[in-house]
């Protein structure tokens, strides 16, 4: 992408420069379910100047080595396996471990720092809905892509109902968005007191990986896997 103006979406940058996710990050500028604001009205946002923000995503220099994965490049069923092995197993493994720590952090300290009180049962939330909703992913919604994408004679192998899905899905990423601002809020940015134990400091970090894990992820799904599959599936249509 040369030419990034304020009207371009946050989506579209991410997805055109997947490095460019590092910069929205250190500014609080949500890219993934936020990725279809424009520029302006996300700098707007966090009163930050849109011409600023450009030239700082213009300059940016991304290195061949550790880059983001660039999703846009990648075919759908490779897509679907990349997101699986990497975001989705990350939640597999990471879920349990916060789960453990949000409920004892929130037993030992809550009744000094009611707000871990508040943490734990957004995650608990958080963490039932982020399960279910991988699994279909894994079980229905990526194998149906998958065979969209291998379909061939023009006819369709997708469901009808993709687009009311993947519809479904978005809404849910929405929520798992609203978690991941109030987990930030809750805990002061991730920023553990004075006083705080291993444990505790350990969630907090813990958490903070866990939001750039699930921006990166629900980008690639949202603003990337979701439409292509949308168009994809037109074209098998006609």
């Amino acid at each position: 992408m040369r030419n990034i103006a304020p009207e371009t979406t946050i989506g579209e940058i991410v997805r055109a420069l997947p490095a460019t996710s590092r910069i929205f990050e250190n500014l609080n500028i949500d890219y993934c379910c936020g990725g279809k604001k424009s520029l302006a009205e996300a700098c707007r946002s966090r009163g930050l100047d849109a011409a600023t923000v450009i030239a700082m995503l213009s300059a940016l220099d991304q290195p061949a080595n550790g880059a983001p994965a660039n999703a846009d490049a990648m075919a759908l069923a490779e897509l679907c396996d990349h997101i699986q092995q990497t975001h989705h197993a990350y939640l597999l493994e990471e879920l349990p471990r916060l789960d453990f720590m949000t409920r004892k952090v929130a037993a030992v300290h809550g009744e000094h720092e009611p707000r871990l009180l508040e943490l734990r049962q957004t995650f608990e939330i958080f963490n039932g809905e982020m399960t279910t909703h991988t699994k279909e992913e894994d079980e229905i919604i990526f194998p149906a892509i998958r065979q969209l994408e291998a379909a061939t004679n023009g006819r369709p192998a997708a469901s009808p109902h993709l687009r009311t899905t993947l519809t479904r899905l978005e809404r849910e990423h929405d929520s798992a968005g609203a978690a991941l601002e109030q987990f930030r809020t809750l805990t002061d940015n991730f920023t553990p007191p004075e006083w705080a134990c291993n444990t505790f400091r350990a969630l907090y970090d813990g958490l903070a990986q866990l939001e750039k894990n699930m921006h990166q992820h629900v980008h690639k799904e949202n603003n990337v896997l979701f439409p292509r599959a949308l168009a994809a599936a037109t074209v098998k249509l006609h």
